[in-house]
Parts: C-alpha cells; structure tokens; sequence
C-alpha cells in the first residue's frame, strides 16, 4: 500500500494541539487512538514499510478504511472490481506476471484512453512509464489489492496453471523422461540376467557385490568429509564474534513464505497458531497459504479461522491431472510479494526469530549466495524408536554432514522445507520441477550447475517425526524414487554436468545421489558381510577373493562405526543427549528402507511421478507431553544447540 499523505512532522502533536489523527484512517479514532498510531509510525519508522501496509498487517486499520484515506490523499477516485472480469485485450499487452508485480490491472478503455485500477497509488508513476508504449493516456483508480488479484486470477490462471507444470527447461525436467523405455530395457535385460543368475550364480554376486562396496565407499567418503568440515567449523568458531549483517540494508526485506497444504484437516490450526508467534515484522511478512483447487477436506479446516493480512490463500486450478507440491508452489510463486521465498510445509513448527535470523543472512551474503537451508529437527522423537531414529538421522544430516558439505562448497541437496532463495534466481531457474517428487534435491543441483550456491542457516524448524513403519516406507520410497529421476535427469549428459559443476562439485554429486540409492538397493548383499564379520561362511567365499571379502566387511564395519559416532554427536549437537543412547539402534532402523528402495524402483518404471502424500497431524499417545514441549519450542523459552556448534 501507499504511504499515507500526512508527513511525519503532521503527525505529531503540536503545541497548538493539532490532532496527529488527521488524514489517518477513522479506525484509529477513538480511545487509545493516539497509542495506536504512535506505535503505527514508530513501526513505520523502524521497518521502513508503508504506513498504510503497517497499519493493516497490525490490525490497526481495515484495508477499505486505508484505501479511503489513500483515495483522498491521491485524488484518486476507487473502483469496485467486485464480479468483474477483465478485459482480454487490454491485458495481453503484458505478461500476468507484469500486472501481477504492480498490482494492477487494466479497467476499462475509451477512446485513447486506459483506466487502470492499481493498489498501490505511490508507484503509479513506474508504472505509466512502463505502459506509455502500450497505452495512451491513463488515468488511475483505487481498488484492493483483493479485487485487482481476484480479477487477473480470473483471466490468467489456465495459463499460470499450464505454466505452473512446465516451467523448468525440458532438458532439465523429468517430465520429458520416458518410463515406457526404461521398461522395454528392463524386459530386454531381464532373461540375459536370468540365464547369468543361472549359469553363473558365483560371478553376479561378485559383481553385486563390488557394486554395493563400491557405493558404501563413496558414502563414506562423503560423510568423512561432511564431519572433518564440521569440526574445523566447529574449531573456527570457538571464540569468535557472530557474523552481522552488512551496514549498506536500509531495511527489513519482504519475505513470502510459501506453504503447501493438501488434505490437512488436522493440521492447519496448528500451523497458523504457530506461525502467528514470529517476531519478524508483519508489514514484511506474507504467508501463503497453497490450496488445490479441488481440496475441500483444507478448505473446510481453514473455513471457520480468520486469518491476519499476512496470511493468504491462493488455490491451484487443476490443469493435466498433476496434483504436486512444486506444480502448486509454481503457481503461487506469481502471487508473492516479497524478493526472498521460503517454504514451509504443513507439520512445520519454525522458531519465532527464523525469519529476522534469514534477512540477516541474505544481507550479509554475496550475491552468489543465492539460498539458505535451514535446519530440519522434530518435536515428537519419545513417540517411539522409529521417531528417536528419526530425529537422529535428521539431525546427523542437517547438523554435521551437510553443514559440512556446505562449507566444502559440494552440491547441497535442499531440504523440502525451511528453505530460502533469492526469487530472481528462482524465476531465472523455472521454479521448482513440477513433475519431480523431490523437487528440493532437484533445485539444488540447478542452482550450483547455474553457479549459485546454498549455505547453511543455524535456525531450526520443527517438525512431526514418521513414527509409524509403512508411512515411513511409503515417505521414504518417494524420496528414494525423487533421487533415481534427479540423477537420471542431471547426467543425460554428464561432461556438461561435470564442465557445469567441476570435478569436485560432481564426484560429491555423484557419492550422494549413488551412494544414498546404492546402499538401500543393495542392503541385502551388504548385510551378507556380517556373515564374514561375525566368523560365519560366507555364499560368496568361493568366488570372492579372500581381500575382497576382508575388504567389504571391514569397509561394513567403519561404515557402521561412522555412522554411530555422527548420530551421537547429532545428539549432542541439537542439545538431546539423551537420544545418543538410541545410536545403536539405527542399525535395525536403515533395513526398512530397503523395503523403500524397492517400492521407489517399481513405481520409477511404473508411476515414477505418483506423489505418495505423507499424513501429518496423528497423535500418539504422548501428544499432551509433546504439544506442552513444542509450545515451549515456539514461545523461545526452549532453544536447541546452533546447527554449526
């Protein structure tokens, strides 16, 4: 919105008693009215915002009442948009993204002469001069900012929508893969594989074998580097001052965050109540809230909540039958307003200062530093073992090895939520994949092949542990099958990727994305070496080679080991100890997703874009002892240790 036309100077009290409440909306006027617009101007003053956008994200002033006082200052008469549609030929002389930007749209013509409806009246000059081309002469209303949306909605969303699910270049994108070949080759390999398992049963285990040290090494090689890294992080910053933000911002930057909901009737309330606790400015703050079109069961949850002027719900048209996070994330990308995106997911619980914590960093940073991963945490690990594992592997992830990575300058495969990127470089990439079923691992192989990087940000958010066995499969199989297309996309061709990344970047990409898929495929053959280990024969000791076999158990054995000592050193590092005694059981926790791993191969050939949903929002039986920690968690009075300490 526009700032409000009395100065400053006008709106403080004179020594002649002039009212500081002239030309200010009537919902300040009243008793407490000189309060409520003192503390308007002093928060205009600090954020830098518009005090029309102050006062309504405070709840200070309606948006009608602004646009009032904003109608008067400007002298510009408003507009009811209300059931109207727009005009086809006026609007196609710019992009919905144009009108989109400005907030604006094009009322009605006569003659020579273009009415245009606009929000934000202080900005009407840039856009004159951007239209002085296209139109002659124009002539401004007020309307909302609601109408206006409401309107180019209307008109642009079948193309947005279509846009929306091929937005990322095809060379870059799964959906130009072709499952169908990738059966025919699997059917023509299958009786030459079957006639060698027959004949030569002792060579294919070999050879399996050697497949499967092979990417256990390479994981372990990248684990080693991720944890060598963190503890010369940890080293460097014993002592030292904390980074601040660089003296050239004039002011708090807008930041939209996206969140995605789909069939979250049990959710929702929980997510505005938590989101509602940020200590980030509201007039700088613009949540989406992401509908499909057709998602009654969200709908009917958010039907009866009011919402505050900076939450919003945009709903996804259906468009091809694709119904996926990023395909809706596309979609609303048109509608923010702010130049940093994040994502939140539903279940998520983020801390009150993550947002102030995020415009800090991107101050502070250079501008090839084009997005910021959070930390990832889950506020139910006592559910049962399967959370505690849970919570263990997250945390030996986000808090050590790929905080690591980060700072090796390696390929960071972005988590699907607490995520920030700078939105230019996000249009300039496409967005998000829509058709991939992890579409954050994917964006974060395109920003570095691009020649951005992510770093790592020490703010946590919280978020609903799996704690039950086949959801777990069936989420860990959707993340297992997202992995197979990313890689299948990114190395068609592989002296582009590698030119691209470099060697460094692209042996790391190719130890995380093999090595992750490679120990779960062939878990089987690996658990075959305990055999060795524990002094038991082994099937292949007749066709191994004794060093081969001593190799592969050793290299088993320090691969267990390491993972052991990361996840208690997780433990500590997210500032639950207690939770390092459950190290030892992540060795019963990784078989199930071997089960994952075959469900992700059948449904790459089969339904390789099947988004298998994970349901959020079942309590145990803990819930009450979970939901008074968790409210100590968002309140700031329970803090858990840095993500880099």
């Amino acid at each position: 919105m526009g700032i409000v036309s009395q100065p400053l100077r006008k709106l403080r009290p004179s020594r002649h008693g002039t009212s500081p409440l002239r030309g200010v909306p009537p919902v300040a006027r009243g008793p407490g009215a000189d309060d409520s617009m003192l503390k308007a101007l002093v928060l205009r003053q600090h954020q830098k915002a518009a005090l029309g956008r102050v006062l309504v994200a405070e709840g200070l002033a309606s948006e009608d009442q602004v646009l009032n006082t904003l109608s008067r200052q400007y002298r510009m008469p408003r507009a009811d948009l209300s059931g109207q549609m727009g005009n086809a030929r006026l609007l196609a002389c710019r992009p919905a993204q144009f009108w989109l930007r400005h907030c604006a749209v094009p009322w009605m013509q006569f003659g020579q002469t273009v009415t245009i409806a606009v929000a934000r009246p202080d900005q009407f000059a840039l856009l004159q001069r951007e239209l002085q081309r296209s139109f002659g002469q124009i002539i401004p209303v007020l309307a909302s900012e609601t109408q206006i949306n409401a309107v180019l909605t209307a008109h642009f969303s079948p193309a947005l929508a279509r846009q929306a699910s091929c937005s990322v270049a095809p060379q870059l994108s799964c959906r130009t893969l072709q499952p169908a070949r990738g059966r025919a080759l699997l059917a023509a390999l299958a009786v030459p594989a079957l006639y060698l398992a027959w004949r030569a049963p002792s060579a294919v285990f070999a050879a399996l074998s050697c497949l499967a040290l092979l990417t256990v090494l390479m994981f372990t090689v990248l684990k080693i580097c991720g944890l060598v890294s963190f503890w010369r992080a940890r080293a460097q910053q014993t002592g030292s001052p904390p980074k601040t933000a660089s003296p050239g911002l004039a002011e708090d930057p807008v930041i939209s965050i996206l969140v995605p909901l789909f069939k979250e009737a049990e959710i929702s309330r929980a997510l505005l109540s938590r989101i509602r606790k940020l200590k980030y400015p509201r007039a700088r703050t613009d949540v989406i809230l992401v509908l499909e079109a057709h998602d009654s069961v969200t709908r009917a949850a958010l039907a009866n909540t009011r919402l505050p002027p900076w939450i919003r719900v945009v709903e996804v048209p259906a468009f091809g039958g694709l119904t996926t996070k990023p395909r809706a994330m596309n979609y609303a990308l048109h509608f923010c307003r702010g130049d940093i995106i994040g994502v939140w997911d539903a279940e998520d619980a983020p801390q009150s200062d993550q947002l102030n914590q995020v415009a800090q960093a991107f101050a502070a940073a250079d501008r090839r530093t084009a997005c910021f991963q959070g930390v990832l945490d889950y506020y139910n690990p006592g559910t049962n073992w399967i959370s505690r594992c849970f919570t263990l592997e997250y945390a030996s992830w986000f808090r050590i090895v790929l905080h690591g990575l980060a700072r090796l300058g390696m390929v960071v495969p972005l988590g699907g939520t607490t995520m920030f990127i700078r939105r230019d470089v996000l249009e300039e990439l496409g967005g998000w994949d829509a058709h991939n079923v992890t579409e954050d691992a994917d964006l974060g192989v395109r920003l570095y092949r691009a020649g951005y990087r992510t770093e790592m940000l020490a703010t946590t958010t919280f978020e609903e542990a799996n704690w039950r066995p086949w959801p777990w499969i069936k989420q860990r199989s959707r993340w297992l099958k997202g992995f197979m297309v990313t890689y299948l996309v990114h190395m068609r061709h592989p002296l582009q990727l590698r030119a691209e990344l470099g060697w460094k970047r692209f042996l790391g990409f190719q130890a995380f994305f093999l090595g992750t898929i490679g120990q779960f495929l062939f878990a089987p053959v690996l658990w075959s070496f305990w055999l060795f280990t524990l002094g038991l024969p082994h099937p292949g000791a007749d066709s191994l080679p004794p060093p081969l076999l001593l190799l592969a158990a050793a290299a088993l054995v320090f691969f267990e080991g390491l993972g052991l000592i990361i996840s208690i050193l997780a433990a500590f590092a997210m500032g639950r100890p207690g939770l390092a005694a459950w190290a030892p059981a992540m060795i019963l926790y990784f078989p199930m997703g071997a089960i994952a791993c075959a469900k992700a191969a059948y449904e790459l050939l089969a339904r390789p874009f099947f988004w298998d949903k994970t349901a959020h929002g079942i309590k145990p039986a803990a819930k009450h002892r979970r939901r008074a920690w968790l409210r100590q968690v968002i309140r700031g009075r329970w803090r858990p240790a840095s993500a880099g300490s």
